[in-house]
């Protein structure tokens, strides 16, 4: 199970922040991976598989939009994983510039 929360701050270097930076940090996290998770699958979708998935989504359908997916792409959860993966190697790269954005220096 991914785990988008305080323990992947920890894991990152940016633990120390302040709650509102964490909390904020958190949220953007999970909107990046759901853009690019989204794009990358979306290179594998036919117009009318793309256009199924937006319906569920934009309806906030969200057990239906992982149901569509684990039907029609069963190695979503490996594309999750691997983008989640890349995003906290970017994130640990610059973690003494997200520090250093909120006056917490290197």
């Amino acid at each position: 199970m991914l785990r988008i929360d305080e323990t992947l701050l920890e894991d990152v270097g940016l633990s120390s922040l302040p709650k509102e930076e964490r909390v904020r940090m958190l949220h953007q996290v999970r909107e990046t991976l759901e853009i690019r998770v989204g794009m990358r699958l979306a290179e594998n979708m036919s117009d009318e598989q793309l256009k199924e998935f937006e319906t569920l989504v934009d309806s906030n359908n969200k057990q239906g939009a992982v149901g569509w997916l684990e039907t029609n792409f069963p190695n979503y959860k490996k594309v999750v994983s691997e983008e989640l993966l890349a995003l906290t190697d970017e994130i640990k790269r610059d973690a003494d510039k997200i520090r250093e954005s909120v006056g917490q220096g290197g």
